[in-house]
């Protein structure tokens, strides 16, 4: 168990279990983003996948907490509690090794340019200049720490803290499909074209939600995404090519 600070200044236990709507509880590891938070999100989902509790019929991640749904025929919140709390007070789940099937993604990405017109302003709000931004940002590989917001899109992080830079005060209209995102630490691969608050910085010709096949999404939590920077040319040769962008997978766990 961690302490952290409740809203209302006094000590609160995590993880801690909530109820959510008439046939769901929340799981959750932290009161804020973090490595451990998530991992121990990740790794308590797995194992309940493994061995579901009695009734549980769904599970999900977000980026420090675990929703599960549940049967309300076979059990209840109460006695879904009541399962839990053993199986959370047996295990560190903040020191858990991550799930078994991790993949580490290389996704190749043009850095500015007219694709990514935001690079420059998003490199010195973080204190680099541009190119010392794309070699932070393609230094080492990110966790895709959830997956939300729209169909198959990933939030990966966490960046170094010189990264934690805010989101912007107005909408970017309208980002592509592809877009690499930063802000908060983070960087958001988008899967659809959409308004945005983040800065644009990055563009892939990744092919995140494929709704026609088996597996339509790309990336699961827990993957591993490392961006290798190629030339706006290489970048118009891997988007004609129409491979998945490029992305290229080899087994993590």
């Amino acid at each position: 168990m961690v302490e952290v600070q409740a809203a209302d200044g006094g000590n609160a236990s995590l993880p801690a279990i909530y109820p959510l709507g008439v046939d769901g509880l929340l799981i959750r590891f932290g009161a804020q983003l973090g490595e451990a938070a998530n991992r121990a999100a990740l790794a308590f989902r797995a194992a309940v996948q493994g061995d579901p509790p009695v009734g549980v019929v769904e599970s999900a991640t977000s980026l420090t907490s675990v929703y599960l749904r549940f049967d309300l025929e076979k059990t209840d919140h109460a006695r879904l509690r009541e399962d839990l709390r053993p199986r959370l007070a047996g295990c560190d789940w903040y020191q858990s090794a991550l799930p078994q099937g991790r993949r580490l993604w290389r996704v190749p990405a043009v850095f500015g340019t007219d694709l990514a017109p935001q690079l420059a302003e998003a490199a010195e709000l973080a204190g680099m200049t541009p190119d010392q931004a794309i070699a932070s940002l393609c230094a080492a590989s990110l966790r895709v720490q959830t997956i939300g917001f729209a169909p198959g899109q990933p939030y990966l992080g966490e960046l170094p803290a010189q990264w934690d830079i805010p989101r912007q005060t107005a909408l970017t209209p309208r980002v592509p499909e592809g877009a690499l995102a930063v802000a908060i630490r983070q960087m958001v691969l988008f899967s659809v074209s959409t308004p945005t608050g983040w800065r644009h910085v990055g563009q892939t010709a990744a092919q995140l939600f494929r709704p026609d096949q088996d597996d339509p999404f790309l990336l699961r939590p827990g993957d591993e995404v490392l961006f290798q920077p190629v030339s706006r040319d290489e970048f118009e040769n891997i988007r004609s090519a129409k491979c998945d962008g490029g992305a290229v997978a080899t087994r993590l766990a």
